[in-house]
């Protein structure tokens, strides 16, 4: 496969990723503070949103890591600074979005369970670090 294809369904590997990423930060924040008065709907929705994230979000987060690494490989980039900034990065975004996951999943098997404050305004945070992981990959400073 082309480093051309390889970049191409990286990108939109991204876009789903963090699509699926910014859904569940939007779902977590909505919930009602105090789990005891959570609705049948926001519960329907936790599920939904799980099912989503378990078939889509997540298996593209994978994908994302394999071929972003594919193609630091193939263009060599292992050694250029840039891509030493970009890593850690897109490594909390992961655990992020793996902290996002578990909370719905405590929620779901337990209505009372409540968010950790920060995840309620975690969409600010990920869309600052997808800000600055596009600028770092399209113009490879340092």
């Amino acid at each position: 496969m082309t480093l051309a294809w390889i970049k191409a369904l990286h990108l939109a590997a991204v876009m789903i990723w963090i699509g699926g990423m910014l859904t569940l930060s939007l779902v977590i924040a909505s919930l009602s503070a105090n789990g005891e008065t959570r609705s049948r709907q926001e519960l329907h929705l936790v599920d939904i949103v799980r099912k989503w994230d378990g078939m889509v979000t997540t298996p593209t987060m994978l994908l994302v890591w394999i071929l972003g690494l594919t193609m630091a490989h193939q263009a060599g980039w292992f050694s250029s600074p840039w891509l030493w900034v970009k890593l850690p990065i897109v490594a909390l975004l992961s655990g992020l979005h793996g902290v996002q996951s578990g909370t719905l999943r405590r929620i779901a098997s337990d209505a009372g369970q409540t968010p950790p404050v920060f995840l309620k305004v975690s969409a600010p945070f990920i869309v600052a670090a997808v800000v600055v992981v596009a600028a770092l990959a399209a113009t490879k400073p340092f």
